[in-house]
C-alpha cells in the first residue's frame, strides 16, 4: 500500500496526497477529508521512519547495477549518487549480477526498505521474457531505466540511440575505404541487440553480403578478445577494421593484432564503445563511440525529480551518441 494506491482510489493526484501527508500546500477541506477517508478505509500507514520526521518519504532512492566494478556502471553510479545528494536524496545501491533471481531479490530488498523510487542502470535489467517484477514494483514507486525500455505505467526510459551510433560508425569506416569490418560483442541484452542491428544496417548499406558472418561474441575480457582475434587471423578471414561493443574488447583486439605484427591504424582500424577512460590510456589511444553515460545518468535523476513534482514527463527520452576519434582510427 502506498500513496499511488491512495491517489488512484481517491481520484486525486499523487502530489495532492503528498501535500496532505506533509501538511503542505493548499488542499480544500473536502478533498482532504476524502483522501483521509480513503487512507482509513485502506489501512494506509506511512513509512515509520518518515512519519517520525513528519514526512511521507525518507528521501532514499534505490539504485541497481549488475557490476559496480565495471567502468561504465561505476561512472553512472557516481554521477547518479552525486546528483541525488545535491537534491537532498540518498542512494541505496544494489549490485545484482546478471542472474534473474538475484535481480528480483534486489527489487524486493529495495521495496522493503521503502525507497521512494528505483533507478536501473543498463538494459541488463530488461529481461527478454518476464519483466513482471518490474511491473509490480512500478505499481508502488517510479522506476527509471537507463538504456532500456518498459511499457508499464510509472516506468520511464532514458536511452542513447546505440543502434544509429553503430550504423554511423560502420559508415564512417566505409568512407575511409573499409568494407570488411569485424564486430565483436559481449552481450545479448536489449542494448547489445540494438548495437548488432545497427551494425548489420550499416554493413548492408555499404553493400556487404551476409554481414552476420563478420560478427563474433566473447566475454567482456581482454584475453578473450585476444584469443578470438588470434583465431580469426589463423582462419585467414579478411578484415581491415574492427568494432567492439565495449572498449575492453578493443584493447584485447589491439594487443592481439600487435603480436601478429599488424599495425593499428595503418593496417587495421579499431573502434571501441562507451568512450571509457580505457580509451585514453590504451596505446594507441582508442577511437570510441561515446554513448553519453553522463547525460543519461543526469537525465535519469532529473526525470525522477519531475515525476516526484507531478510534472508532465515523457515515458522515454533518447539522446544521440558521438564518435570520439583517437589514434586507432584517425578521422
Amino acid at each position: 500500500m502506498n500513496i499511488y494506491d491512495i491517489a488512484e482510489k481517491a481520484e486525486v493526484s499523487i502530489a495532492t496526497v503528498s501535500r496532505i501527508l506533509n501538511h503542505k500546500g493548499n488542499v480544500s477541506p473536502k478533498t482532504r477529508e476524502k483522501v483521509l477517508k480513503v487512507m482509513d478505509e485502506m489501512g494506509y500507514t506511512p513509512n515509520a521512519f518518515a512519519r517520525a520526521l513528519g514526512l511521507d518519504s525518507i528521501k532514499m532512492i534505490g539504485v541497481m547495477c549488475s557490476d559496480v566494478s565495471d567502468i561504465y556502471y561505476a561512472k553512472a553510479v557516481s554521477i547518479i549518487e552525486n546528483e541525488l545528494r545535491e537534491k537532498g536524496y540518498d542512494a541505496l545501491l544494489c549490485c545484482t549480477g546478471t542472474n534473474i533471481s538475484d535481480k528480483k531479490k534486489a527489487i524486493d530488498v529495495l521495496l522493503s526498505k521503502r525507497v521512494d523510487a528505483i533507478i536501473l542502470i543498463g538494459s541488463v535489467f530488461q529481461e527478454s521474457t518476464d519483466n513482471s517484477h518490474i511491473k509490480k514494483a512500478a505499481k508502488s514507486i517510479p522506476v527509471i531505466i537507463i538504456n532500456g525500455e518498459f511499457k508499464f505505467e510509472n516506468t520511464y526510459s532514458i536511452m542513447c540511440d546505440e543502434q544509429k551510433a553503430m550504423r554511423d560508425c560502420v559508415l564512417a569506416l566505409s568512407e575511409k575505404g573499409h568494407k570488411d569490418i569485424l564486430y565483436i560483442y559481449d552481450s545479448d541484452s536489449f542494448s547489445g541487440k540494438r548495437k548488432i542491428k545497427g551494425y548489420i544496417e550499416g554493413m548492408e548499406q555499404i553493400g556487404t553480403d551476409n554481414p552476420e558472418t563478420y560478427i563474433s561474441k566473447c566475454n567482456k575480457d581482454i584475453s578473450c578478445a585476444g584469443t578470438l582475434i588470434n583465431d580469426i587471423i589463423k582462419s585467414e578471414i579478411k578484415f581491415s577494421a574492427i568494432i567492439t561493443s565495449v572498449d575492453t574488447l578493443a584493447i584485447g583486439a589491439i594487443k592481439a593484432l600487435t603480436k601478429h605484427g599488424i599495425k593499428v591504424p595503418e593496417d587495421v582500424s579499431v573502434v571501441g564503445f562507451n568512450n571509457s577512460i580505457l580509451a585514453d590510456f590504451s596505446s594507441p589511444t582508442i577511437t570510441s563511440i561515446d554513448n553519453k553515460v553522463d547525460i543519461l545518468s543526469t537525465d535519469a535523476v532529473r526525470t525522477l525529480l519531475d515525476v516526484f513534482e507531478n510534472k508532465s514527463v515523457a515515458k522515454a527520452k533518447t539522446i544521440q551518441a558521438e564518435i570520439i576519434y583517437r589514434e586507432s582510427f584517425a578521422k
